[in-house]
């Protein structure tokens, strides 16, 4: 059984699934366009769908005859019907489409899903339970280092954002080039530990928040309260309303200068401008000291 794997660079449990795969004796198939290559595939398909889901369609596509792919699942912000059920809604759209598998992107439920997985793929249970215990530990949140939060003449800003969308290197490469060209050094939501985000979203008021809200407002708080960080930009994909309106509440509640930007693989980001301007009038950088990462209570 030929088994594609659609794993994101923001996973949060990286190569769990290609080393179970690979236990189970079938090879995972990658992707095999480039970034700008797959998000053209899929935007031939799915032209007026987020950018998030072209570029996972033309992922798949580019993946040739496959028997499944795995999918892993993306937080989902309140009303994302894409991260929610992205295998579903995908195999509704594009007729000819292999099996897409959903799966866990995190240590709940993951043993449950990657047992059936293992039924599926191998139809040999004693293969799957030594599977299981070769990769187990591979099954917990890595402990992720703490960014800076100040670069030597650089004003810091928060960029937030879903972590499927900021990690894309289409995405936060260009974004990165360009906030360092204004002299701003951006601290990334995608990069703080996921534990600790999650944790410090423990205080939302809303007991029914989705997990992709969950983040998005852990990482505002873990990095509101940081005398460095003088600025917001809230980052949505294009045509993804659903996370725009995310980041608008979000954005509408801070006492810092906000911006709110949606990308689409672009390079050029003429509103950063302006936003630098009100984020460093009256400011002052400063170099980086030791203790300048972002610590629970700090």
């Amino acid at each position: 059984m030929r088994v594609g794997l659609l794993e994101t660079h923001a996973a949060r449990l990286p190569g769990y699934w290609a080393a179970f795969l690979k236990e189970l004796g079938s090879e995972p198939v990658l992707p095999a366009l480039d970034d700008t290559e797959a998000l053209t595939l899929g935007r031939e398909s799915l032209p007026n769908e987020p950018l998030g889901v072209q570029l996972a369609l033309g992922r798949i596509l580019s993946m040739g005859r496959v028997d499944a792919v795995l999918v892993p699942q993306w937080p989902a912000v309140t009303g994302d019907a894409w991260s929610e059920a992205l295998p579903d809604l995908l195999a509704r759209r594009i007729s000819g489409l292999p099996a897409l598998i959903g799966v866990p992107d995190g240590p709940d439920g993951l043993e449950g899903a990657a047992t059936e997985l293992g039924l599926r793929v191998s139809q040999n249970a004693g293969r799957v339970r030594l599977a299981l215990e070769k990769v187990r530990p591979m099954a917990q949140d890595p402990r992720a280092a703490q960014p800076a939060l100040t670069r030597a003449s650089r004003t810091t800003v928060a960029v937030i954002g879903p972590r499927a969308l900021l990690s894309e290197p289409l995405v936060a490469t260009p974004l990165r080039a360009a906030l360092d060209e204004l002299g701003l050094y951006g601290v990334f939501s995608h990069e703080l530990p996921v534990a600790d985000v999650l944790k410090r979203a423990e205080r939302m008021e809303q007991p029914r928040a989705t997990t992709g809200d969950r983040e998005l407002f852990g990482a505002v708080s873990l990095l509101g309260g940081k005398g460095a960080v003088k600025g917001f930009l809230f980052v949505s994909g294009a045509r993804d309303g659903s996370t725009a309106t995310a980041v608008s509440r979000l954005a509408e509640r801070q006492h810092k200068p906000t911006l709110l930007l949606n990308v689409d693989g672009q390079t050029d980001f003429p509103e950063l401008t302006a936003f630098r301007d009100r984020v460093t009038l009256g400011g002052v950088t400063r170099a980086p000291s030791p203790a300048d990462s972002v610590e629970d209570g700090a």
